[in-house]
């Protein structure tokens, strides 16, 4: 690029497909990055008599604004033709501006004490004017008039909405415990309104970020960051929510830079980096740079020691449900909380899977709405409905059997079987109170853990009065354990009987236990006798060397096809050959040729 005297401002736009350079206060140069279009710089100056630019936004991939001291000029930038077509302007006295790119909402700060601001959105070639608002400025007999400054004022998304933050700067007295920083929601329709104000109990320099949905107020003379969580539980007044800082200030994690000079002086090992420098400049939402370094930083939170920091455990999980990498910090939460040497109280452990599910139930509603209205054909066509998000904050019934309730329920840890057992009910109950269904292995799961304790009454009454659902997977285990727990066979039976879809399955049971008659009892209760399979049962029975029990069994076919048929005979495809022979043999021909006769 042709050195053409000091860059004031320099962006590309969207795409990186057109370079602005400012180094007037009359002009915005423009170079084309677009294959096969030439290189060629062009201009556009403003077209307000007498204004100064103050700086530009791209708002799309075409359409920038201009900032004057006396308004702005919204402009379609055509690089084909290598020109700017002017779409609208307005005309406004400003002071400072500023810009969010992704709501495309610019901020001008009018009137003399600059506490007036007037938003501008844009969108496909439009400019909207909303409506202004007014920023509260302290007074102060000894300050005179106070002017609302750029460096006070920042605006950040926040749980996906727009607010302007404005850093109020105020000396301690005994009713004003120092600095505060106040958030005015400012809506895309509608007037701004202030809604939370965040008290930092202190006073001096301060710098602003927002970092995972967390205002982060970093203090220089103290040396420390201070967080903020808007969506926890706070003193509300009537008008504003008032917050305290989530946790005691702490200090940025330290780090370190490599040694700048020559080779000799570069492998010495790297010197500490100087933490909240005079030389920092800070940027949204989460971006400090160090000018007289050379250094940029992106600001993170690390979940895990906050986990130690937080002691009350719901507010905690409040805390981390809304962080974006929370899910393997709450699932180890749970299962310190489950543990010998952080055990919590039952309320609390209700309290935390509670929270889980809520989160959990609220995805699932979402999700079902959306299928809902993409099967119903309501939003086909419309690119507005998208399916709702699984964020890591949903904790499942897998993610909490696999990572938390399993491990806990194995582990050989000096806890009261009672809690063990309490505590997978507990879970239980959450889930039911907010209407989840429950999965079958969080059912096998407290099975097994009553009988490896022996704790068979409280399993009897569990089955009995239906705390447990009744499944198929469920009663094939009590089967299982009836060598362990004998009633378990007649409770699995029950069950099954309730569930009236699985004939199939008792069947099966019954036969496996030689309990043919009983078998062929259910199937006619049932209705089903006509359909089922003789050479099933008649298998059955001849395994059980009873020659009674065959030969009833025998005769019960004979007559389901004498009444069915017209004939006693087993149809080839029923294949019955071998059990025609071995009641032969039992009992004669004659006998069978009677039972056919029948």
């Amino acid at each position: 690029m042709e050195d053409k005297g000091e860059v004031k401002c320099i962006k590309f736009s969207f795409g990186n497909k057109i370079l602005a350079v400012q180094r007037t206060p009359k002009a915005v140069d423009f170079i084309n990055f677009i294959p096969d279009l030439p290189q060629t710089e062009y201009s556009q100056e403003c077209k307000t008599k007498n204004a100064n630019i103050l700086g530009f936004c791209w708002t799309s991939t075409s359409e920038i604004v201009f900032i004057t001291d006396q308004g702005i000029e919204f402009y379609q930038v055509l690089p084909d033709k290598r020109a700017l077509k002017q779409l609208k302007t307005h005309s406004i006295n400003v002071n400072w501006y500023m810009y969010c790119p992704e709501t495309a909402v610019l901020l001008l700060s009018t009137t003399v004490q600059g506490n007036v601001l007037q938003p501008f959105t844009f969108r496909s070639g439009t400019m909207t004017k909303m409506p202004k608002f007014e920023i509260e400025l302290p007074t102060s007999p000894k300050s005179g008039n106070p002017i609302l400054s750029d460096r006070d004022t920042i605006m950040a998304i926040v749980y996906g909405q727009l607010y302007v933050l404005y850093l109020k700067h105020q000396p301690r007295a005994p009713n004003n415990p120092g600095a505060e920083v106040i958030l005015y929601y400012l809506p895309r329709e509608g007037q701004c309104k202030k809604m939370h104000i965040l008290k930092l109990n202190t006073i001096g320099k301060f710098a602003l970020n927002v970092v995972d949905n967390l205002v982060v107020v970093h203090h220089q003379s103290s040396q420390t960051s201070m967080i903020f969580d808007i969506k926890l539980r706070a003193e509300f007044d009537g008008a504003v929510t008032i917050h305290q800082q989530v946790l005691l200030p702490l200090s940025i994690q330290p780090c370190k830079i490599p040694r700048a000079g020559p080779a000799a002086v570069t492998t010495q090992s790297p010197i500490p980096c100087e933490l909240y420098s005079s030389s920092w400049s800070v940027f949204q939402p989460d971006i400090i740079i160090n000018a007289s370094e050379g250094y940029l930083w992106c600001l993170q939170i690390t979940l895990q020691p906050i986990v130690h920091m937080l002691h009350d455990r719901g507010r905690l999980m409040d805390f981390l449900l809304q962080r974006k990498d929370c899910k393997m910090v709450i699932l180890s939460v749970c299962s310190d909380m489950l543990g010998a040497t952080e055990r919590a109280s039952l309320p609390v452990i209700a309290t935390v899977f509670d929270k889980l599910n809520q989160v959990y139930k609220e995805y699932l509603e979402a999700d079902q709405n959306y299928i809902l209205v993409m099967e119903s054909g309501a939003s086909r066509g419309s690119s507005t409905q998208k399916r709702p998000v699984r964020t890591q904050a949903v904790i499942d019934q897998s993610d909490m059997y696999t990572h938390v309730l399993s491990v806990f329920t194995e582990k050989k840890q000096d806890l009261p079987h009672k809690f063990i057992s309490a505590v997978l009910m507990e879970y239980i109950r959450s889930l039911n109170q907010f209407q989840i269904p429950v999965q079958h292995y969080l059912y096998e799961l407290v099975i097994k853990t009553l009988v490896q304790h022996s704790m068979f009454y409280m399993l009897h009454q569990f089955l009995q009065y239906h705390v447990l659902s009744d499944s198929k997977p469920l009663a094939c285990l009590l089967l299982s354990l009836e060598s362990t727990y004998p009633p378990a066979h007649q409770l699995s039976l029950d069950m099954l009987k309730r569930l009236s879809t699985a004939n199939d399955e008792i069947v099966e049971v019954l036969l496996s236990k030689h309990q043919v008659l009983g078998a062929l009892r259910f199937i006619r209760s049932v209705g089903s006798h006509d359909n089922i399979s003789a050479r099933k049962f008649l298998d059955a029975a001849k395994q059980t060397g009873d020659t009674l029990l065959f030969y009833t069994t025998f005769r019960f076919f004979e007559q389901r096809n004498q009444r069915l048929r017209g004939s006693s005979h087993f149809t080839p495809g029923e294949h019955c050959e071998e059990h025609v022979v071995h009641f032969k043999s039992l009992f004669g021909e004659e006998a069978l040729l009677t039972a056919l006769a029948v």
